[in-house]
C-alpha cells in the first residue's frame, strides 16, 4: 500500500478546500439543493495507530486502510489510543443510492482496506486527501464523484452481507436479479414479467423477494433509472443533451412522468439539477 500523507496536513487542506464547517469531516460532495444536509453517511479511514471497533459483543482490531461507515462522525464502538489518526469523510446519501436508516439499523459497517471494493475505496479516499490542493479544480471534482460512486458500491455490498432476512440462496438470487436490472435499465420493456422470466421464477416470487427489502420491483427499477439519469445529467459531456433525450435513453417514455418522479426522488427538477451541476463545475474550474 502506498505511503499515507500526514493526516493532520491532509485534513487541514481539505477543510480549507471543502468548507466543512469546522467539524473535522471532509465533505466529498456538497448536498444538492432540496436535500437534507444531515442525510449523509460518514466514512472514517484508519491511517495509523492502535484502534479497534466493538460490535455485537466482539472486538475487531483495525489495520491501516480499514474503513468504518456509519451515520455519525464518530463511529459507534470505536476504541483508539492517543497515537491513532483517522481521516473522516462525509457523503450525502443522495449520491449513494442507499438509505440512511439501513446503515443505522446495521449499527455501522466495517470494510477491510486490503481486499475487494474496500481496498479500492480506501485508495481513492487516500488519493482525494493527498490531492487536497487540487480538490476544487475540475479534476478534483471528478475524483470526488468517482469516490462517491465507489463508496456507493461498497455500502450496498456491505449491507447485503449484513442482511439477516434473506437465506443465502435467496440473497444470491436477489443479487442476480439486481444485476440483470442494471444490465437492462435502458430497455423500456423491462418489467416484472421480463425480469421473472429471465431468472426462471414466478412473478409472485419475484415480488416476494423485493418485499422483504421494503420496496416493490417497480420502485427499485424506477430508482435505479433515476439514479442513472441523475449521473448522466451532471456529466459535462452531456450538458448539451436535452432532459427528454436522457430520460428516453434510460427507459422513461413520458417526459412529464419522468420529471415528476425525478423531483419526488431528489427534491429538484431534472433541469434544476442539470443547472446546479453546471454551476458547480463552473465554480470549481474557476477556483
Amino acid at each position: 500500500m502506498s505511503e499515507t500523507p500526514a493526516p493532520e496536513v491532509a485534513v487541514h487542506q481539505l477543510d480549507q478546500a471543502t468548507h466543512d464547517g469546522g467539524d473535522g469531516c471532509i465533505d466529498v460532495l456538497s448536498p444538492p439543493p432540496g436535500t437534507d444536509p444531515e442525510d449523509c453517511l460518514h466514512v472514517a479511514l484508519h491511517v495509523h495507530g492502535a484502534a479497534s471497533v466493538r460490535r455485537g459483543g466482539a472486538s475487531t482490531v483495525l489495520a491501516p486502510g480499514d474503513l468504518l461507515i456509519g451515520t455519525t462522525p464518530h463511529p459507534t464502538g470505536l476504541l483508539q489510543d492517543s497515537e491513532c489518526r483517522m481521516l473522516r469523510f462525509r457523503v450525502p446519501c443522495f449520491y449513494l443510492g442507499v438509505r440512511h436508516d439501513d446503515v443505522r439499523r446495521a449499527g455501522g459497517l466495517l470494510a477491510r482496506g486490503n481486499e475487494g471494493i474496500g481496498s479500492l475505496a480506501s485508495q481513492f479516499l487516500r488519493t482525494l486527501a493527498a490531492q487536497a490542493r487540487a480538490h476544487r479544480a475540475r479534476p478534483g471534482n471528478h475524483l470526488a464523484r468517482s469516490v462517491s460512486d465507489i463508496v456507493a458500491i461498497l455500502v450496498t455490498e456491505l449491507l447485503d452481507r449484513e442482511d439477516p432476512e434473506h437465506p443465502t440462496g435467496a440473497a444470491e438470487l436477489l443479487s442476480r436479479i439486481r444485476a440483470h436490472i442494471e444490465d437492462n435499465l435502458a430497455d423500456p420493456d423491462l418489467s416484472p414479467e421480463s425480469i421473472a422470466r429471465s431468472q426462471h421464477i414466478s412473478v409472485r416470487y419475484l415480488h416476494k423477494l423485493f418485499q422483504q427489502d421494503g420496496v416493490t420491483v417497480g420502485q427499485w427499477v424506477r430508482r435505479r433509472r433515476l439514479d442513472a439519469c441523475r449521473r448522466e445529467l451532471e456529466r459535462p459531456s452531456r450538458r448539451q443533451t436535452s432532459v427528454s433525450a436522457v430520460a428516453h435513453r434510460w427507459g422513461f417514455v413520458s417526459h412529464s412522468h419522468f420529471s415528476r418522479a425525478f423531483r419526488d426522488a431528489f427534491g429538484v427538477s431534472p433541469r434544476e439539477w442539470q443547472a446546479y451541476a453546471t454551476r458547480t463545475d463552473g465554480h470549481t474550474s474557476a477556483s
